[in-house]
């Protein structure tokens, strides 16, 4: 008998373990969109959810009771929920996801981009970016295939510092001398509906818009987040002359920028909460 009581141990102990992995931010975030977008649970969503969750969507009110009332809505749309990307950042989790039959939000498919912060294992503050579904772009991509595997988990520091001074120097500041500093090459894969691959989709797409008149500036990194290999920017800025939010998702590898996802948004002026955009 007395062999069996470290490995009664043992177990518990690896199965306290394998509790706690489960419970972890990014898995929190899922179970919650889960039960809101799939399931239509609205006692596990309840469960999920603080009571005084902080909505920056600029079209639903703040707390928790807006997003448990519209689940009996959501279930008779027959929104269905496709998550293509997760990464996860201390209390962070950035989700990219596409929404079909998703007429309720205004279109009938979306793409976008949802961050979470996680707070004593319950979701407490969402921001959300989201634009319409779109015809692949001029290199054959659409908004959301891609690469899709987190590697590189010892660099997520360096990477985030990366994309962060990329963001800096090249989208705020402007200094396109720099440019060629981030990238390997014109070897760049790009996602945005309207730009083709490399360095030489971007300069063409960037030409394009200014013979018509339309120009982007970002202003302010809101935040930054990371894990491994891919790396979250929400900024704001300005689309030809409007408050816009940028929300960014690059992948680097072997140091340099090698993919990009994004959601640009305009930022109404009216709001159905106090929170803001950011």
């Amino acid at each position: 008998m007395k062999p069996s009581i470290p490995l009664t141990a043992a177990a518990v102990a690896a199965t306290l373990a394998g509790s706690a992995s489960a419970e972890t931010p990014a898995n929190i975030a899922r179970e919650m969109m889960q039960a809101v977008f799939t399931t239509f649970d609205t006692e596990a969503a309840t469960d999920l959810l603080t009571e005084n969750y902080i909505q920056h969507n600029p079209a639903v009110p703040t707390g928790r009771a807006p997003i448990i009332g519209f689940i009996p809505a959501l279930k008779e749309s027959g929104i269905a929920l496709t998550t293509h990307r997760t990464i996860s950042d201390g209390q962070f989790v950035v989700m990219h996801n596409s929404y079909d039959n998703a007429q309720l939000f205004g279109a009938d498919n979306l793409v976008g981009f949802d961050v979470f912060r996680i707070e004593n294992g319950k979701v407490a503050e969402h921001w959300d970016n989201l634009t319409a579904k779109t015809p692949a772009n001029p290199s054959g991509h659409s908004q959301t295939d891609g690469e899709t595997r987190i590697s590189d988990l010892d660099k997520t520091k360096e990477n985030k510092a990366l994309v962060q001074d990329f963001v800096d120097t090249i989208l705020i500041r402007g200094d396109m001398a720099r440019l060629g500093d981030f990238f390997d090459g014109n070897a760049y894969v790009q996602h945005n509906s309207q730009i083709g691959d490399g360095l030489d989709g971007l300069g063409a797409a960037l030409t394009a818009m200014a013979k018509q008149g339309i120009t982007m500036k970002y202003d302010r990194i809101h935040q930054v987040i990371g894990e491994g290999n891919f790396v979250f920017t929400m900024s704001e800025g300005q689309f030809a002359g409007a408050p816009t939010a940028f929300f960014d998702l690059f992948r680097v590898e072997n140091g340099k920028i090698a993919e990009h996802w994004d959601v640009i948004s305009e930022i109404p002026s009216k709001m159905a909460h106090q929170n803001g955009k950011f």
